[in-house]
């Protein structure tokens, strides 16, 4: 896509969030623009659905996201905040038609002859009541954690490509047909080992950056952990060695320089601040980092690497089953989010990290969820238009606008998705179980789009059969749970017709559609009044349901 087309994007996008006087921040993950707003209720979600780039809209306590898909979204955000930063005298933003569209607390649609936009709405409406039930202390940090690590995945994915591709290439010239390679082989290590090698450093930045300290100095507290020099310190009766801790003993490292930098700027006099404050931080955190977090850490990280091994290992297809299955789950309650540095933990150790395929499969079952719904429903249009535009993000791993523009509002399906990814993930396991071991080289990709990145204990070829038929059978799984369990008689009847020639007349909810009588909100397959989930989606009440927010690579 051309610079002029991108631009084009964010012309579109910024009118449509409330203009440049609206927005505060602007940064982006693999998929996703997340901006920082002002006023939500400027928003225009119906038009900006409406856009044939965006597909989907997520909301947290954080940020604003709109799902924009890998590649063009890192493309369109550095011309959406040129056009934020240029415009000094932005106009002022008008509220959407009528000022419902973008209300998060409006009652959700009944199920009778709802269209995409009614089932988008519900799902928005869900999304905003578990946000507001979702921001306990440990959430909000794991969110922070996420924070650290989500802007690494572009090396990570990266390095991991030129490392399979190293990997081919050292294969041939082993065998002798590739002789020529022979020279390009140690060039391709280099780069595929190089960030790696330093992953520790970039943790220890974005820590510092992310808790409110100066980003230089938390990398050079974490930079003590790969420094080959210390080899020559000894804690705890032992040796160190170069990496012990790895990312995790960087993050303490640079949370601890956070703490002693902000003591040193309440204390140290102006005059000598310039000298004193990097001076103490650097080497208070130098030396707890030396003689205490390098041991620690590098014992937990061993222990994470040792767990995920004998999990897979001893609970085989059940272990498989179990992940795969409460993925999504996870990611409802945003517990997803403390998996991030076990799988960066996992591949800086074994240069790959067995979780994510299996996690991966919860994506499959997404997408066998989603057919059958489109072959359930076929006089919805406006569905299975949704899930025809929908389906090829999904084969890529990108599910957001399957989950929250399909399954996650019908409540059925997206169970039954979690049957589906439950079934991929216990084959994934199963064969783990029985020797051959399948991992990701990066976190972030998932679907078809996380071939590239297979790294395992055989060779590619029985690692990518492996990962491939649990997709296969994720996909088959998730089909056939949703087409025979995730509708009810009453939920067909409402949704199995032309949305149009469905809807009775009633009162008017948000953005000005009509909702069905009250009594229809009771019946089976409607959600609650008041904002309630669908059936099989509760909202976030300890049960551990609710609506889903952004897994790494699903």
């Amino acid at each position: 896509m051309s610079t002029d087309q991108n631009r084009q994007i964010a012309e579109a996008l910024l009118p449509l969030v409330g203009g440049a006087q609206n927005v505060f921040s602007i940064n982006h993950c693999m998929t996703r623009l997340r901006l920082g707003l002002r006023d939500r209720a400027l928003v225009q979600d119906a038009a900006l659905r409406a856009l044939p780039e965006v597909m989907g809209l997520v909301e947290d306590d954080e940020a604003f996201q709109i799902v924009l898909g890998p590649g063009k979204v890192a493309r369109v955000t550095p011309e959406f905040r040129a056009l934020v930063e240029r415009d000094p005298h932005p106009a002022a933003a008008s509220a959407p038609d009528g000022g419902d569209a973008a209300r998060t607390d409006a009652p959700p649609v009944p199920a009778g002859g709802a269209t995409a936009e009614e089932l988008a709405e519900r799902g928005e409406a869900i999304r905003a009541a578990r946000g507001r039930r979702n921001a306990t202390p440990v959430k909000l940090m794991l969110r922070r954690v996420a924070n650290i690590f989500v802007p690494l995945i572009p090396a990570l994915i990266g390095c991991g490509i030129v490392a399979g591709i190293n990997g081919l290439l050292t294969n041939l010239v082993s065998s002798g047909s590739a002789q020529w390679a022979s020279g390009i082989v140690p060039a391709l290590t280099a780069i595929s080992t190089g960030f790696m090698s330093l992953i520790a450093v970039f943790v220890g930045i974005n820590t510092a950056a992310e808790f409110g300290g100066t980003p230089v100095l938390g990398g050079a507290a974490a930079a003590v952990i790969v420094f080959a020099g210390v080899s020559d310190v000894s804690a705890f009766g032992e040796k160190l060695a170069p990496g012990q801790g790895g990312v995790l003993g960087a993050l303490f490292a640079a949370l601890l320089a956070v703490h002693v930098e902000r003591w040193c700027r309440r204390r140290v006099p102006e005059a000598v601040d310039v000298l004193v404050t990097p001076t103490v931080t650097v080497l208070v955190a130098g030396l707890v980092t030396l003689f205490g977090l390098m041991y620690v850490c590098g014992l937990i990280s061993t222990g994470i690497g040792e767990a995920a091994n004998w999990l897979l290992l001893r609970g085989g297809a059940v272990a498989g089953f179990v992940l795969g299955g409460l993925f999504l789950p996870l990611v409802m309650l945003g517990l997803h989010q403390a998996l991030i540095p076990i799988h960066t933990t996992l591949i800086e150790q074994d240069g790959f990290t067995v979780l994510l395929p299996v996690l991966a499969m919860a994506g499959a079952g997404q997408v066998g969820a989603a057919l059958a719904v489109y072959l359930r429903l076929r006089r919805n249009t406006s569905i299975r238009k949704t899930i025809r535009s929908a389906l090829p993000a999904g084969l890529m791993g990108v599910g957001e606008p399957l989950i929250y523009g399909v399954s996650l509002p019908l409540g059925r399906p997206f169970v039954t998705a979690c049957v589906g990814g439950a079934v991929g993930g216990g084959v994934v396991g199963l064969f783990h179980q029985i020797g051959t071991s399948v991992g990701s080289t990066a976190i972030g990709p998932s679907g078809w789009a996380l071939f590239p990145l297979l790294k395992g204990n055989q060779g590619l070829g029985a690692i990518a059969a492996v990962y491939g038929l649990g997709m296969a059978t994720g996909y088959v799984a998730g089909f056939v749970a949703t087409y025979f369990f995730g509708f009810s008689e009453q939920m067909l009847a409402e949704l199995d017709v032309a949305p149009e020639a469905a809807r009775p007349a009633g009162r008017v909810v948000a953005g000005g559609m009509p909702a069905a009588p009250e009594a229809a909100a009771a019946e089976p397959g409607a959600p609650a009044r008041g904002g309630g989930a669908p059936d099989g989606a509760d909202e976030e009440d300890g049960d551990g349901q609710g609506g889903p927010k952004r897994p790494v690579g699903v």
